[in-house]
């Protein structure tokens, strides 16, 4: 069960997971041991999945990326989508697959360092695939806002 000093503090190491026990003291009134325990027990409880790294966006706004629309095959079987989904989840140059509703099936997000790294991939995961019906790229111009994060409050 979480109580507030956890939600308290969740909510703020998604925003920024490389603050101190000590700086994450001044907004939640505990000791920095006390956080450093409750941040350990959080780990390893499964709560705080990972800890990644956000790369500038000036680091990578070369890259080609695209918002591809799935639609799976009116007779695609299960195994057919589960080896689908297994190959979207290995792929590195897929960041993020979601099984959505409506007229497309799955959604996901592709970076690629080029057009022809995208061809390349796209042709692997999806054109080779009897379970792909067929699928929308639609390419991202620019970042307008990223923030995956969860606000979490009592109750």
């Amino acid at each position: 069960m979480l109580d507030r000093f956890d939600i308290s503090l969740l909510n703020l190491v998604q925003r920024d997971d490389g603050q101190t026990a000590e700086v994450l003291a001044k907004n939640v009134p505990l000791s920095p041991s006390a956080i450093a325990r409750r941040l350990r027990r959080l780990r390893a409880n499964g709560i705080i999945a990972r800890t990644i790294a956000l790369l500038s966006p000036r680091l990578v706004e070369r890259r080609l990326r695209a918002l591809v629309l799935i639609q799976l095959s009116e007779h695609a079987d299960l195994k057919g989508k589960d080896a689908l989904e297994k190959r979207l989840l290995e792929a590195p140059c897929v960041q993020f697959c979601y099984e959505i509703a409506g007229p497309h099936d799955i959604v996901a997000l592709f970076d690629c360092e080029s057009m022809s790294a995208f061809n390349d991939a796209s042709d692997e995961l999806l054109v080779s695939s009897p379970t792909v019906r067929r699928y929308e790229t639609h390419f991202v111009k620019r970042e307008v806002k990223f923030a995956p994060f969860v606000e979490l409050s009592e109750g």
